[in-house]
């Protein structure tokens, strides 16, 4: 049950990815027409007010009592367009804040396919063959290879390993290089390293995080909690959805988040424990 409330804020956030562009139009130009007609309203309002004549023709016979009965109805008719245009300014909000989301995640995706793409030609692909070059040619000895000086790193030989790229990573983020960082979180993704998947998506949560790019990192560590609630690096998950939901002002989640932490992982590591003790005053959690 706890793990389904806390996909909900991903589930949102993905919610709110599928509203189209055209509703903020739409909801933008409601707004202009209803801000029209209180601006009209208003004018008549001020006419009766000042005994002018209104563009709404009075009853006869109904005494000075009439305009008071106009302004009413009129006041009356301002407040309704005032609280549609609260609501529909609400809505474009929306609209506009969904439109963002669905930006940066069209530019994650495009990075991610531009990434598998330089995989996919990196790898695999046989080397052309030179054409003969005739008997002298043939003959011709190779050049001997030019021996490493001492003391230099050996070039490497072929793609990374998964613990080589989470290495690395972890490096990159020490040095707060979170793009790197990131490329080798999504590279050891790609490869598709059972073992290693978590320990992925926790470096790929945390280089986020460093990027401020909040809701992606709660979902890169909702994701890192999903693969292995059983596992060691499980509550640092947590910590980091946490954490996340206190980047985008989610302080409730993460709270909540905290204690669900807590009471599923009874013996936490001093480490992480005082990184939960940090999250709650930054929290305000009670």
């Amino acid at each position: 049950m706890a793990a389904h409330r806390f996909r909900l804020p991903a589930l949102v956030v993905l919610a709110l990815l599928a509203a189209p562009g055209a509703r903020a139009q739409m909801d933008s130009r409601e707004g202009i027409a209803l801000q029209n007609q209180i601006l009209e309203l208003r004018r008549d309002l001020d006419a009766v007010r000042r005994g002018g004549a209104a563009p709404v023709p009075v009853p006869r016979g109904g005494g000075n009592g009439a305009p008071q009965e106009l302004v009413q109805q009129l006041l009356a008719r301002v407040s309704e367009l005032e609280e549609e245009v609260r609501r529909l300014r609400g809505r474009l909000d929306v609209a506009e804040n969904a439109n963002r989301q669905l930006s940066q995640d069209v530019e994650k995706l495009r990075g991610d396919m531009d990434f598998r793409l330089q995989q996919l030609e990196g790898g695999g692909r046989p080397a052309a063959a030179r054409p003969p070059q005739g008997p002298a040619a043939a003959a011709a000895p190779a050049p001997a290879p030019t021996p490493p000086a001492p003391g230099s790193p050996a070039a490497p030989t072929g793609p990374r390993t998964a613990e080589r790229a989470l290495a690395d990573g972890q490096a990159a983020l020490s040095r707060r290089d979170y793009e790197a960082a990131e490329t080798a979180a999504r590279e050891v993704i790609a490869g598709r390293a059972g073992p290693r998947a978590q320990d992925a998506q926790i470096l790929l949560g945390e280089a986020l995080l460093g990027r401020r790019q909040y809701q992606n990192a709660a979902l890169a560590f909702d994701e890192a909690y999903r693969r292995n609630r059983q596992s060691s690096r499980a509550p640092e998950a947590l910590l980091g959805l946490s954490n996340a939901f206190v980047g985008f002002g989610a302080r409730r989640e993460a709270c909540d988040t905290l204690d669900q932490l807590t009471s599923e992982y009874t013996r936490l590591a001093p480490p992480v424990a005082q990184r939960v003790a940090e999250t709650r005053r930054r929290a305000q959690c009670r």
